[in-house]
């Protein structure tokens, strides 16, 4: 199975190693037991992506209108495994919360770049905290934060 066969997030877990099938499918579980009403898992950009679907946002992804607005991807890369969260990108509130907040779950050094969180080992993702930042932005957060900082991007650019 190739990442271009792969149709739904249980085949993308299915296709993990062992190891990595477990963590995945338990942050994935974590962020749809707690994301607020109206985001949609679907599979984005080769991952398992929580979206806000057309019936929500029409004008969907400017990069591309014909796909949904992400707002969250789960990923296993060879040497770690990604949660890509838009809102920690968009919003520094939401950023320096979760930042503040990561010594409180965690021993492990915040391993981050500017929206994603990359753990190296299962027991390196603080389901806890994840669950915590899945609550924190509505659908409706989200689009607006998205509008405002495409806008100001746009206008800047």
């Amino acid at each position: 199975m190739t990442k271009e066969t792969i149709q739904t997030p249980e085949e993308y877990i299915a296709q993990l190693p062992a190891d990595r099938q477990k963590i995945v499918k338990a942050i994935a579980e974590t962020l749809s037991q707690h994301l607020p009403q109206g985001f949609q898992q679907v599979m984005s950009y080769g991952m398992i992506g929580f979206v806000v679907p057309h019936s929500i946002f029409p004008d969907g992804y400017h990069c591309n209108p014909k796909l949904p607005l992400p707002f969250i991807n789960l990923g296993s890369t060879k040497s770690h495994i990604a949660l890509h969260h838009m809102g920690l990108y968009a919003s520094s509130p939401l950023l320096d919360w979760f930042q503040s907040e990561w010594p409180k779950h965690s021993t492990k050094k915040l391993d981050m770049g500017k929206g994603c969180v990359r753990f190296k080992k299962a027991e390196d993702a603080p389901l806890n905290l994840i669950a915590e930042l899945a609550k924190k932005m509505t659908v409706n957060d989200w689009i607006q934060t998205y509008q405002s900082q495409f806008r100001s991007a746009k206008s800047r650019g």
